[in-house]
């Protein structure tokens, strides 16, 4: 017997052999024209006894569990009493167990207080995974991300403060042709002023049943990057972020062209040279029928 999960469930890469919690469905948010990932559910936190009961029955199937994923897009809209028990409850019934982690909204960190915060974290709960998507307000609004460059940093910057690693994704080509420049001056703008632990870059790649929606919002001013534009914007973002503190950054995401990783600052400059090295041999472009969001 496995978990019953309720779909579309989605998760982060690096959580791909994590255990996985659906403590709320869908997103309380659910308005950003970029993402249909739960456009067809209704958002709901899930009670005590539901969640009790997933996690005393995976207890005796994968009792060896290291990872935790809690979902779905919006388990950190939870109230900070009830996301502590259900912490709490998985570090009880799985020893193994080295981390919890969950997808967070700016505006969720932001409406927890330092206290609650700190609370969730010392219970077990260390990672967010946060959408950044881009540092330029003008390119926020036109998505309807419900964030500001401020608001974002902010965020960022409390929940690190309560001890948190920050793994924060952007969207390359977000912006379209119009406001490329403003696009990636602003979340390198971003990405310096908050320094998550980890970036992770991805392209856009607008699904059939969000497209209409995303361009309608752009006014008919958004015209699509082709792989060489996006290419430099991934260029004009490594050239841009200037951070003392370790940020390991991943372009590695099936929906991109082109793979690069690194660290900053030690691999700056190593990966720019591999931009060069990529412009000059187009060739390793990976296919467009191998992406996907």
């Amino acid at each position: 017997m496995m978990l019953n999960y309720d779909a579309p469930l989605y998760r982060p890469p690096s959580e791909a052999r994590s255990l996985i919690f659906q403590v709320t469905l869908g997103c309380s948010f659910n308005e950003c024209s970029f993402c249909d990932m739960y456009r067809s559910k209704e958002y709901s936190e899930r009670p005590w006894e539901e969640i009790k009961s997933e996690i005393d029955m995976m207890t005796a199937i994968v009792p060896d569990t290291t990872r935790v994923f809690l979902a779905d897009g919006d388990a950190l809209n939870l109230d900070a009493e009830y996301m502590v028990r259900i912490v709490k409850y998985i570090y009880e019934k799985f020893p193994k167990l080295e981390r919890i982690s969950c997808y967070a909204m700016p505006m969720n960190i932001l409406k927890k207080t330092p206290e609650e915060l700190k609370k969730m974290h010392d219970a077990g709960l260390t990672m967010f995974y946060l959408g950044i998507e881009s540092g330029s307000d003008i390119v926020l609004k036109k998505v309807t991300k419900g964030a500001t460059s401020k608001t974002i940093i902010k965020s960022v910057n409390k929940a690190k403060n309560a001890g948190y690693t920050m793994s924060c994704m952007v969207i390359l080509g977000l912006g379209g042709k119009k406001y490329s420049t403003d696009h990636i001056q602003g979340t390198a703008d971003v990405i310096n002023a908050c320094s998550p632990q980890y970036v992770g870059a991805l392209t856009l790649y607008l699904e059939n049943g969000i497209k209409d929606e995303f361009l309608k919002k752009f006014e008919g001013e958004f015209s699509r990057l082709n792989d060489d534009e996006a290419l430099n914007e991934l260029e004009e973002l490594l050239a841009k972020i200037d951070t003392k503190e370790e940020i390991i950054f991943r372009a590695n995401h099936g929906s991109n062209a082109y793979t690069i990783k690194g660290t900053f600052p030690q691999d700056k400059q190593k990966m720019l040279d591999q931009i060069r090295w990529m412009k000059e041999h187009p060739e390793i472009v990976r296919p467009q029928g191998l992406r996907g969001f």
